[in-house]
């Protein structure tokens, strides 16, 4: 199943919720669906509670509700790491696509895939909080669930980018696994969106990551998009130790190379497969067939497992290797949640503080 042919065998909509544009938009699409209007959200969930597994059903249900608290944030970094000093706007929650790896997992309390509707807050928001930040910002979608896998149900990015065309001083991203693209198509892109998407080893994709498009599908989307004139950026995060791993991400970065013009890229992400050690028991029971928690890892100072320093050096090391090979020296290149010593290391590079990653990842493209 790809993305974009997610539709949800139900929707909730909270009843102060109906009369939003948003609800409004997204019933007409889904009218063939049924409706329950509840009164609280907690009626989504009532017989999840007798679920073997609430969270592959919850991905088959849609709730529409209301954003009661901040809609903007601090991406939440590893302590003792370095950060990026990364916004996160809690549009969209929970995700119909099914990564063994995803936090959101063991991390969201509700299962149930969530669109919050009140965009007229959000916007306000977003207006005030920029305000009060007056320097370059990098802040984006897609934290929470997948920027653009309700996008041909919701119209949320286009609504989005509408939001921040103007707000010259944002950097704004959208981050997806998928080919939902046709909204983006269909406007001028500003000079500020950036279109974000998570790749890894086919291998990877095709066990690990159920429901998302094959790697090729999405760098082929991501080449159309750049085509369009909009900024690219890539996250190799989580990077997986396989049998063949070097080979496997090789053909992965080389295909992209091969399709996306250089100019174009924003930024490349690199993050080892790390995960909280709640996390490891909902793998084993919902992915039994995966092998992902069983190499060399390690619980490290953040509390987290991750691969021991030597591997991920070795890993690092290659992956940045094979972009420099097939993309040149001067990729836009960080590290998610890694430490100092990784960076300076690999990257030859020691950020002080995660002011310093924000100002080297917006300057390139005429920011700050």
């Amino acid at each position: 199943m790809n993305s974009a042919d997610f539709f949800p065998e139900k929707v909730f909509v909270v009843k102060n919720c109906l009369s939003h544009p948003m609800t409004e938009r997204i019933l007409k699409r889904l009218a063939h669906v049924p409706v329950d209007v509840i009164s609280d959200e907690r009626e989504a969930h009532e017989d999840l509670q007798i679920c073997r597994d609430p969270l592959s059903k919850g991905k088959k249900r849609l709730l529409l509700t209301e954003q009661k608290g901040e809609f903007v944030k601090p991406c939440p970094c590893t302590p003792r790491h370095i950060g990026c000093n990364y916004y996160i706007i809690n549009a969209d929650v929970q995700c119909p696509m099914d990564c063994s790896y995803c936090i959101l997992q063991a991390y969201l309390a509700s299962p149930i895939v969530t669109v919050h509707v009140n965009i007229g807050e959000m916007e306000r928001q977003i207006e005030t909080f920029i305000k009060n930040n007056p320097r370059p910002l990098r802040i984006g979608t897609g934290e929470l669930g997948d920027s653009l896998a309700l996008d041909h149900i919701t119209d949320r990015s286009l609504d989005m980018i509408d939001c921040f065309k103007n707000k010259k001083m944002a950097l704004f991203e959208l981050k997806t696994k998928t080919v939902n693209i046709d909204n983006l198509m269909k406007n001028d892109p500003p000079d500020n969106v950036v279109i974000a998407w998570s790749l890894n080893a086919e291998k990877i994709a095709s066990s690990e990551e159920k429901g998302a498009p094959p790697v090729i599908e999405r760098i082929k989307a991501a080449a159309r998009v750049s085509k369009r004139g909009y900024y690219v950026a890539f996250h190799f995060d989580p990077l997986i130790i396989f049998p063949g791993w070097k080979d496997g991400y090789h053909e992965v970065i080389a295909e992209l190379m091969a399709h996306i013009d250089r100019r174009k890229i924003a930024w490349i992400s690199l993050g080892a497969l790390r995960f909280a050690p709640l996390l490891k028991p909902v793998i084993k029971q919902r992915f039994p067939e995966s092998k992902i928690i069983y190499g060399e890892l390690i619980k490290g100072r953040d509390g987290k497992f991750r691969y021991f320093k030597p591997v991920r050096l070795e890993l690092f090391r290659h992956i940045v290797g094979i972009l420099r090979k097939e993309g040149g020296e001067g990729l836009p290149l960080y590290f998610c949640m890694e430490t100092e010593e990784i960076w300076q290391e690999i990257l030859q590079k020691k950020p002080r503080s995660k002011e310093d990653v924000e100002k080297y990842l917006s300057l390139p493209l005429g920011f700050g």
